[in-house]
């Protein structure tokens, strides 16, 4: 049985002649299939519902305006995928960061950028701060990118398509960057964006899911929600809405909820801390 590496950056930090990599992007052609081929079942993806029903309707009236309608429509759906190919592929070659050379190793003074066709080089004291932006959605990571202000702008490195940057642990991250940056006295900072945009009601949560998460009685969530200022919405469920108008149902914000465990957990941790003087962390 194969034995899992303990390794928090593995498969993300790799040691080079020149120096430390740190890699977005483990391979071009599996990112360049990625991106051919949702440039082509996107626009199928919407055609296909008008092309379909216009083939079958020309197959049995054997009219040729429809033939000439659909044969128009799926020229129409060609030339729409070549062109966001061709967009697409334009973007990524330009914007998309492969890796990150660290040189030499243990005191970085440059930094080789490794871009898909080319590569450039940045002096670690051009470096002004190198931001690690996370983005979370109901308290789950949506995005990480790495993000280096320089003096000439700044430079966005973003995992690639199932890379196991995008799996990388946070703090583990930092650590490696503020190591390999701390001899040029190069700030690194995080910044965590929380994603607020929930259809509502269909994602928002009821009262039973957030005494799930918050490990409290469905009684003390009232109290909760009041204390934090969570916000909710009331409505009428569509199976009531014709025989119990009156029945309404509140659901409450996730983003918010989550942060809202997170105070509770810490608040567990100190009260833990505080009543046998050990270090242990209770799970929420």
């Amino acid at each position: 049985m194969a034995m899992r590496s303990t390794d928090p950056l593995a498969g993300v930090v790799s040691a080079r002649a020149a120096g430390w990599r740190l890699v977005f992007v483990p391979s071009r052609v599996r990112e360049l299939s990625f991106t051919l081929g949702a440039s082509v079942a996107v626009p199928l993806w919407i055609a296909a519902p008008l092309l379909l029903p216009a083939l079958v309707i020309a197959v049995i009236t054997e009219s040729r305006l429809v033939w000439g309608i659909l044969w128009v429509g799926l020229g129409l759906t060609i030339l729409v995928v070549i062109g966001l190919a061709l967009a697409l592929i334009f973007t990524v070659s330009n914007t998309m960061v492969r890796w990150i050379e660290f040189r030499p190793q243990g005191n970085a003074k440059q930094l080789v950028i490794a871009h898909f066709l080319r590569s450039s080089t940045v002096a670690a004291a051009d470096l002004q701060r190198v931001v690690v932006v996370e983005r979370l959605r109901a308290g789950q990571r949506k995005s990480l990118k790495v993000v280096l202000h320089t003096r000439a702008g700044t430079v966005e490195c973003e995992p690639g398509f199932q890379a196991p940057m995008s799996e990388v642990g946070l703090k583990a991250l930092l650590d490696w960057l503020t190591s390999q940056l701390g001899s040029a006295q190069v700030a690194v900072e995080c910044r965590t964006e929380v994603d607020r945009n929930f259809v509502c009601p269909d994602e928002w949560w009821t009262e039973s899911d957030l005494a799930a998460l918050w490990h409290v009685p469905v009684d003390a969530v009232d109290k909760l929600v009041a204390c934090h200022g969570i916000r909710s919405y009331s409505y009428t469920p569509r199976g009531a809405a014709m025989y119990s108008p009156d029945k309404t149902m509140t659901v409450y914000d996730p983003a918010s909820a989550h942060e809202v465990a997170e105070k509770l957990r810490k608040q567990r941790t100190r009260r833990s801390r505080g009543a046998d003087g050990t270090k242990e962390v209770p799970r929420l």
